[in-house]
């Protein structure tokens, strides 16, 4: 695993290679935690009689609470966030939090792709919640020159 502030060295990596896994447990008092510090305070992510009258199966996480979550191992594995030059997910399915149970995420950052004359590295991420997932064409660019 890098240190923080340590560059991965690029003519080690390999596409395919897995670089940073995680698991995050979302709990209801995390979506309200993230409501506050967002500014985002939709009912759907906190009641759930908001969330059924919408049609949703129960409170969900943020999106944007779930897509910063997926980037963070990647962020650390790349041991500083300014090395991150895009970010792109595609929102597929939500992750519906429990009130007792939470949710729990699961996160795999591969390799995808190898640019050596930029000496970027294309990140995918498979972020899955219950067997799913969560995220669709999950990529992070991170540049390591």
């Amino acid at each position: 695993m890098t240190q923080a502030n340590q560059t991965p060295d690029f003519d080690a990596l390999a596409v395919g290679e897995v670089v940073a896994e995680r698991h995050v447990h979302l709990t209801r008092d995390a979506l309200v935690r993230y409501a506050g510090a967002s500014g985002d305070f939709n009912p759907i992510h906190y009641r759930d009689d908001v969330a059924a009258s919408v049609g949703l199966p129960g409170v969900l996480a943020h999106g944007m609470l779930t897509m910063g979550l997926a980037v963070q191992p990647v962020v650390d594995w790349a041991g500083d966030p300014a090395r991150v030059a895009d970010y792109q997910v595609r929102f597929t399915r939500p992750v519906v939090v429990d009130p007792e149970q939470g949710a729990d995420v699961a996160i795999s950052a591969k390799i995808g792709q190898l640019d050596a004359e930029a000496r970027t590295a294309r990140v995918d991420l498979t972020v899955t919640f219950e067997g799913a997932t969560v995220l669709g064409k999950a990529q992070v660019r991170v540049v390591l020159a």
